[in-house]
């Protein structure tokens, strides 16, 4: 990560793509970071984090319900000088395949972060990322992972996990929420709260209902 000439940092965020993926835990995300960014440069700063997205086999994909989703930047292993990857959620955890599952984890060996929005925290769990840190997932999907996990602590009271290295979130919109967060340790607070602002979002950490 490189200063910026006010003193936030460039990070470069990789979404990954996969066939069934849900739409919302790429795109929500993907909309927190473009418009900090553009929210920066409004403010004569530098746009704080590049954002890249990627695909297993550098094509598109096709989200569940239909979406057709295209990656910027190839293929998922050619990955490299990511700050965070961050890796979405599926409706079908019966679709988790080791292919995605062997690509992520080879992808989080290079990446000093790793972040996961809603059920991508089983494919965190699959790639052995979990291990007994704190961690969530979709409210729906809590006892399950911990089922699976057979350690650590599966909260269901809050919207994201930083557990260090590894940050996790819970359902959907839950991403937005950790989006922020990632963009507040990047970028400073206000930032954070001027983004969450521009994009109508109540921004809390308290899992409200």
């Amino acid at each position: 990560m490189e200063p910026s000439r006010e003193g936030t940092v460039t990070a470069t965020v990789g979404i990954v793509l996969f066939e069934g993926c849900d739409a919302i835990d790429v795109v929500g995300p993907y909309e927190v970071f473009l418009t900090a960014n553009r929210l920066a440069v409004r403010r004569a700063a530098d746009p704080p984090l590049v954002v890249r997205t990627f695909s297993l086999d550098g094509g598109p994909v096709t989200a569940y319900g239909g979406i057709g989703l295209v990656p910027s930047d190839g293929a998922l292993a050619d990955a490299d000088g990511l700050a965070v990857l961050v890796v979405p959620g599926l409706i079908d955890l019966e679709a988790l395949s080791d292919e995605l599952v062997g690509e992520v984890a080879a992808a989080a060996a290079r990446a000093p972060r790793v972040a996961s929005v809603c059920t991508g925290a089983f494919v965190l769990e699959a790639a052995g990322l979990l291990a007994d840190l704190d961690a969530t997932t979709h409210w729906e999907d809590v006892a399950l992972l911990a089922e699976r996990r057979g350690r650590g602590s599966t909260r269901d009271d809050v919207r994201w996990v930083d557990a260090g290295r590894i940050v996790t979130s819970g359902g959907m919109t839950s991403g937005i929420a950790m989006a922020l967060h990632l963009v507040e340790q990047v970028a400073g607070r206000p930032l954070a709260e001027a983004t969450a602002r521009q994009i109508d979002y109540a921004w809390t950490e308290a899992r409200t209902s």
